[in-house]
């Protein structure tokens, strides 16, 4: 079962219409990071977490499914 932010983080990507390695380069991390996010496999660390709230312009909390 996917985590709150691994559904997050993909479904924000999808809706910028990003591919994993354009996000990838966006955020400063590598195409590999942003799957393995996206499937649960690895969580980001804080400091990703905040450079991807920013970078869809939500919250942290959001980003997380602490809040919709």
């Amino acid at each position: 079962m996917k985590s709150n932010y691994s559904k997050r983080i993909y479904e924000l990507r999808l809706e910028k219409g990003l591919s994993q390695s354009s996000l990838a380069k966006e955020i400063g991390v590598t195409q590999k990071a942003i799957d393995f996010w996206e499937k649960a496999i690895n969580e980001p660390k804080a400091t990703f977490i905040i450079n991807l709230s920013q970078f869809f312009g939500v919250s942290t909390d959001y980003l997380l499914g602490l809040e919709d």
